[in-house]
């Protein structure tokens, strides 16, 4: 990131005199950063699953939060919002809450969506002109469509056939498969693949299934890269 001078002179008629002023202003780069979430096909389908989701009361550790927030350079400002009915999600609502965080944005943002999350991403960037520069889409386990392991993709998540909008909003496109993933199958990827003919595309042998890792360096090393070549 480059820091700009500004200089403001002021100078009195007759006296000839001017004063210089130097501010330095450092941009921060904002990362956009939407989890995972599910869907069902209906109520019924939603109790049962509250009524028979394992519980746990231990804290989680998430690559995401915390480690991300200290392995990630100070000025990146990282958004994480609360999307709407993460457990019971529907489009069309995540996409009115997204949009209102629109007119808070800034240009070079970067975008980071993990599973249901990313499927978000490139589901509204191949749909939708977003109004601002894009520095770089990481879209991590997304799905792609309804052939999950033990899990429903619905409530308008579905994916159009040309996702060539995605791409050319993203021009640094990143998605990121395990090959053990226990929710997404590695064959999504394959998927993807066939419709982005410049996304880079990395399939690991292992991230704990679905990314349920608590340390995640790969993308942090790929954030720092796109921030360099601003």
């Amino acid at each position: 990131m480059e820091s700009s001078t500004y200089y403001i002179s002021y100078k009195r008629d007759g006296k000839k005199q001017r004063k210089t002023k130097s501010i330095n202003k450092m941009a921060k780069i904002q990362l956009f950063y939407i989890n995972g979430g599910m869907t069902f096909k209906n109520k019924k389908d939603y109790i049962h699953f509250l009524k028979n989701r394992a519980v746990n009361i231990e804290p989680k550790i998430r690559w995401a939060e915390g480690y991300l927030t200290t392995k990630l350079p100070k000025d990146i400002d990282i958004i994480r919002p609360r999307m709407p009915l993460q457990d019971n999600a529907k489009y069309n609502e995540w996409k009115i809450h997204f949009e209102r965080h629109i007119p808070l944005l800034e240009d070079n943002i970067i975008l980071l969506g993990q599973s249901l999350g990313a499927i978000f991403f490139a589901k509204y960037l191949s749909e939708n002109t977003f109004p601002k520069k894009i520095l770089a889409t990481y879209l991590v386990c997304p799905p792609y469509d309804n052939t999950l392991i033990g899990e429903d993709l619905v409530g308008g998540f579905k994916l159009k056939t040309d996702l060539s909008l995605l791409e050319k909003q993203s021009p640094n496109l990143t998605l990121l498969f395990s090959k053990n993933d226990d929710c997404v199958p590695v064959s999504h990827a394959d998927k993807y693949q066939k419709k982005l003919k410049n996304a880079n595309i990395i399939i690991y042998e292992s991230k704990n299934g679905h990314f349920k890792i608590p340390e995640f360096p790969e993308i942090v090393e790929m954030i720092k890269e796109n921030i360099k070549k601003m």
